[in-house]
């Protein structure tokens, strides 16, 4: 793991679209395609602005991702992680191909099945996440399930991933927050050869420390990123503000 801390989240977001967009770059060159993982909430906001920004992404010879879903809300509401997909990054640059996890299907199992066929074929060269106020990672909330080899699973939300939810005003009260998603397995994000991570604000500042400086392991599921070589995870001044200066040099 990589990380590299900003004075600001606007310039953590452009930091890491560049990186972002490198990484990508050099996969289209090296193989004429890249595939991506994309993350949503309030974390991505400035990362994704200044990625679909960035010069020379060959966007329409990449193919997407969806990390997470909620469980029944259709595709078109305001809080449907496929609508701010598409409209922070889809509607914005050609991909080529964007494989969205449809969390009101009919047949939940079948469309998982669906993804993960797809995922089988397809490496990801670069994941882009975040870290929940609880510590997660994609909406594996604590205790995340740190062994399951399936790419997709369904998720009981904890009490606190659901008040983030409507604390970044998501939904309208906390009741209206589902109680059950889609998500990525912790498996099968570590198998991304790259992994882009943003952690900006103050109200992440105890689970980036806890992440950091804490035991690796299911109760704080976005410690296993310090597993993985070539994490590289920006954060800005005020998530970092309770990361010792011997860790941000560790890992430097």
């Amino acid at each position: 793991m990589k990380i590299a801390v900003h004075e600001t989240s606007e310039a953590m977001g452009r930091a890491a679209a560049e990186k972002a967009a490198d990484i990508l770059r050099r996969a289209i060159e090296e193989k004429g395609r890249a595939a991506f993982v994309a993350a949503t909430g309030a974390s991505q906001f400035a990362f994704l602005d200044r990625l679909v920004q960035a010069a020379g992404v060959a966007w329409d010879r990449t193919t997407m991702f969806h990390l997470d879903e909620y469980i029944g809300l259709p595709a078109d509401h305001p809080a449907s992680f496929r609508r701010y997909l598409r409209e922070r990054l889809v509607s914005r640059v050609p991909i080529g191909a964007a494989h969205f996890i449809a969390g009101d299907a009919e047949d939940l199992s079948t469309e998982l099945e669906r993804l993960s066929r797809l995922l089988a074929a397809t490496p990801i060269d670069v994941a882009f996440v975040g870290v929940g106020e609880n510590g997660h990672l994609a909406f594996n909330d604590p205790p995340a399930d740190f062994d399951t080899e399936r790419p997709y699973l369904v998720v009981a939300l904890d009490q606190a991933c659901r008040q983030q939810q409507f604390g970044e005003g998501w939904f309208p009260s906390f009741e209206a927050v589902p109680k059950r998603a889609v998500s990525m397995s912790i498996k099968q994000i570590m198998k991304s050869k790259a992994i882009v991570c943003t952690v900006p604000e103050k109200r992440k500042a105890k689970a980036l420390q806890a992440a950091l400086e804490g035991p690796i392991g299911p109760q704080v599921p976005a410690s296993i990123l310090r597993q993985h070589e070539r994490c590289f995870l920006f954060t800005d001044r005020e998530a970092a503000g309770l990361v010792q200066p011997a860790t941000i040099r560790q890992y430097s």
